[in-house]
């Protein structure tokens, strides 16, 4: 997988992880600015997605978006929202993350 790949698989995720803390500011859609603000950060995600995709396999990039979202997504809880990060929270991100790079290696 190039460099430009792995960058934009990062921006990939930081918008649905971004679309994530919208969604919860939105307050089961009944906020209209952190609605609009999560369905943008999501659509734009798909489509950051949709390009990563021309160069790479889809469970490749399926599985690394996810991946990196996920713990883009406990980071931004634990700082946001002072949601808790237990060690068995960090453990499972790490394993994550670790599957992530295993498979940007195949």
């Amino acid at each position: 997988m190039s460099a430009r790949n792995v960058v934009l698989l990062l921006f990939t995720a930081v918008c649905f992880a971004g679309g994530g803390i919208f969604m919860k500011l939105s307050e089961g859609v009944s906020r209209p600015l952190p609605t609009l603000a999560f369905l943008a950060l999501f659509l734009l995600g798909a489509v950051l997605q949709a390009f990563a995709l021309r160069q790479a396999d889809l469970g490749v990039v399926y599985v690394a978006v996810l991946g990196l979202e996920a713990a883009l997504t406990l980071v931004f809880s634990v700082a946001l929202f002072h949601e808790s990060l237990s060690p068995r929270r960090l453990v499972a991100v790490l394993l994550i993350l670790c599957g992530v790079v295993l498979l940007r290696g195949d």
